[in-house]
């Protein structure tokens, strides 16, 4: 394939985000990217849901994680996140409508304790 799989670049294919493994605080795999939610004005990811839990793609559920929250490991060659697997059981419920809901966003950025990137400052997602 191209060269958007490179360990050398910065940029990556989404092709390559989707399936990748995401670690709790303590380095235990607690899920998988499933897809990328997309700013479509800003071009900037602002959500990654990641599928967590079931065996074999059945029973397993989608959970919204705001891209902030994820740090990429090379040498885990995945995401580490400071989310635990009960906060995401614990989360604020999501449904297709939740997009639209500015309040939704606001009580789920603040259950990961990360700043909405709509107040970001960091240069990270501008």
């Amino acid at each position: 394939m191209g060269t958007a799989a490179r360990s050398d670049l910065n940029l990556i294919s989404s092709e390559y985000v989707e399936g990748t493994n995401v670690y709790d605080p303590s380095g235990n795999e607690i899920g998988q990217i499933d897809h990328l939610m997309i700013d479509k004005l800003s071009g900037h990811v602002r959500y990654a849901i990641m599928s967590f839990g079931g065996f074999m793609g059945l029973g397993h559920s989608h959970y919204p994680l705001p891209w902030s929250s994820l740090s990429y490991d090379q040498q885990r060659d995945g995401y580490t996140t400071n989310v635990t697997e009960q906060q995401l059981k614990d989360a604020p419920e999501f449904s297709d409508d939740s997009w639209m809901d500015r309040g939704w966003e606001t009580r789920m950025h603040r259950h990961y304790n990360v700043e909405p990137y709509w107040d970001e400052t960091s240069a990270r997602n501008p």
